[in-house]
């Protein structure tokens, strides 16, 4: 049977390898594998001028959309000023993802945003960020140690009968966290489907009117116990058979518990 094909939204950034250093467009493998196991063919999205005004193309060659982690979002992409601690913002790639899953929600595709990709949802519908986490709760909870998942996990209470709650099969879900920014304001017809369990800051979005549109704050693709990942591609693969004019395989639907 045909892979779903899953395209996964790259990083710009300044990198060295070998004796090179130069701006490179770079994804973490943890997403690219956490697609394959989960049935995926993963193909890498880089940013592309053309795409801010004619996203179709792009998407056309895609079943579903991955919006990863990464750097902080420029703040005037949701109208705020700049707080001293956001760093290393990419307006270019900003922009580019901003049309991109404004494009693949207008056309029904599954889109899964990752801790970034999360926020970059909720500034895509025109909503806010909290900009610096342990200024508003006083505490370094969502990211302890910085390049690292290790004793990272922390609780989140996910709403009853919600995408997030079917697709985990859990109430409370333990979740592997990096990030110092989160959802302040929620944008045009989110969810809120899960908040952290010590403060109440929004951990999972998702647009109800959408068959496959969820953000989580978290990094799934970093836990192997994971099947947030796996029910994204299974929802693809059932777009890709549609997109075809087949029938679906036989099999739980996405998310089930």
């Amino acid at each position: 049977m045909r892979r779903p094909t899953i395209g996964m939204c790259t990083a710009l950034e300044h990198a060295t390898w070998s004796a090179w250093q130069q701006d490179a467009m770079l994804l973490a493998r943890s997403y690219v594998d956490a697609v394959q196991l989960a049935g995926g063919l993963a193909v890498l999205l880089p940013p592309d001028p053309v795409a801010l005004e004619q996203p179709e193309q792009m998407l056309d060659l895609i079943d579903g959309l991955v919006l990863a982690g990464g750097a902080d979002i420029d703040p005037d992409g949701y109208g705020a000023e700049r707080h001293p601690e956001t760093l290393d913002t990419v307006p270019e790639r900003d922009r580019f993802e901003i049309a991109l899953v404004r494009a693949a929600i207008e056309r029904d595709m599954p889109v899964l945003g990752i801790c970034r990709g999360m926020q970059l949802i909720n500034v895509a519908l025109g909503g806010t960020l909290l900009q610096h986490l342990p200024e508003v709760f006083g505490h370094h909870e969502h990211l302890r140690v910085a390049g690292t998942f290790e004793d990272s996990d922390h609780d989140v209470e996910l709403r009853d009968g919600t995408l997030a709650a079917r697709v985990t099969g859990e109430r409370h879900h333990v979740t592997k966290s990096h990030h110092h920014q989160g959802v302040q304001r929620a944008g045009r017809g989110l969810l809120v489907s899960g908040v952290c369990r010590e403060d109440g800051l929004a951990e999972a979005i998702e647009l109800p009117d959408r068959r496959f549109v969820l953000g989580v704050q978290w990094h799934p693709e970093a836990d192997p116990g994971s099947p947030v990942v796996a029910a994204f591609v299974a929802e693809a693969a059932r777009c890709a058979l549609e997109r075809a004019g087949e029938d679906e395989p036989e099999g739980e639907p996405a998310g089930a518990a």
